[in-house]
């Protein structure tokens, strides 16, 4: 009888914690609508418009903004290497704006979370299993039933990002959103080479080594008829748009959007973080090999940035 009372006590500490969880996520969810509905968005500082509920970072502001400022007109979305969607670029374009969309991960059980979470019955939400590689993100994306015109593609692997977007030839989304290595510069047209296979806590201890440099998405994207906007101010995510619908928007240089990331994931070999300084952490992968794009030549990152 004891062992039961204490059970079902439990049960109830669960419940609770479970109608917490909710009720912070119904709050998350307002905080945001309030939010979006009182910005004054602004074209000239792209940065100043950011503000978080899902994200990671500001880009649930940053892409507000952006599907106020252009004409579009099928609202789906696209996003892979989302993990579990608790955490996402487009996690509230579903929840605020009721666009629909395609989520891919490379893991099961986080694919087996999203369809759990009462998200996935509540909004037009399809998730997919698949370790995404350049030759077979098109038929992902066609399985799913998607192809044309979409609002928005997000693209945030750690890894083959560079890769994976230059073959993506299924889809012709109005906004890229896509994840740099701030580490890389603004300077030269530079990415991991492509890997098949490629993990980025895998690939190298520091987990430091993985993406493109801003300049290289940023000729990718202008070689498939899209302009750089900006960054968000963590450094991480690059916005681009597609030519055709730039309106108003203002079209930066890789050098003017480059952020210097602050955040520091940079480990030792037994995974403990180790906060290098940003000049620093180069030293740590210097052996490692970047391609340069515009010759299209491997280095080795110390031959790239000069590293004695």
């Amino acid at each position: 009888m004891i062992q039961m009372h204490i059970f079902s006590k439990i049960i109830n500490i669960v419940r609770q914690v479970l109608s917490y969880k909710d009720t912070l996520s119904k709050i998350q969810q307002s905080i945001g609508r309030i939010e979006a509905r009182q910005i004054s968005y602004s074209f000239d500082v792209f940065n100043d418009n950011e503000f978080q509920v899902y994200s990671q970072w500001g880009d649930d502001g940053l892409i507000q903004h952006l599907i106020h400022a252009v004409n579009i007109k099928r609202k789906i979305f696209i996003e892979f290497g989302v993990e579990n969607y608790t955490e996402s670029n487009t996690r509230f374009l579903l929840v605020n704006n009721n666009w629909s969309g395609l989520v891919i991960d490379g893991s099961e059980q986080n694919i087996e979370y999203i369809k759990k979470d009462p998200i996935y019955w509540k909004y037009n939400l399809k998730a997919e299993f698949g370790f995404i590689t350049k030759d077979n993100i098109n038929n992902i994306i066609d399985n799913a039933g998607i192809v044309g015109d979409i609002g928005l593609l997000s693209i945030d692997i750690d890894g083959n990002d560079y890769w994976v977007w230059k073959d993506i030839h299924t889809v012709n989304p109005c906004i890229v959103v896509c994840e740099y290595n701030s580490l890389w510069g603004y300077k030269k047209s530079l990415t991991i080479p492509y890997q098949e296979d490629f993990i980025r806590t895998k690939s190298h201890y520091s987990n430091l080594y993985y993406g493109a440099s801003i300049k290289a998405l940023t000729d990718l994207a202008n070689s498939k008829g899209y302009s750089l906007i900006g960054s968000n101010i963590a450094g991480n995510n690059a916005y681009f748009v597609r030519n055709d619908l730039l309106g108003k928007l203002r079209v930066i240089s890789a050098e003017c959007a480059w952020i210097k990331s602050q955040f520091n994931e940079s480990r030792d070999s037994l995974g403990k973080l180790t906060h290098l300084p940003f000049e620093i952490r180069l030293k740590e992968i210097a052996e490692l090999p970047l391609v340069n794009l515009e010759i299209g030549q491997e280095f080795k990152i110390k031959e790239i940035f000069d590293i004695n």
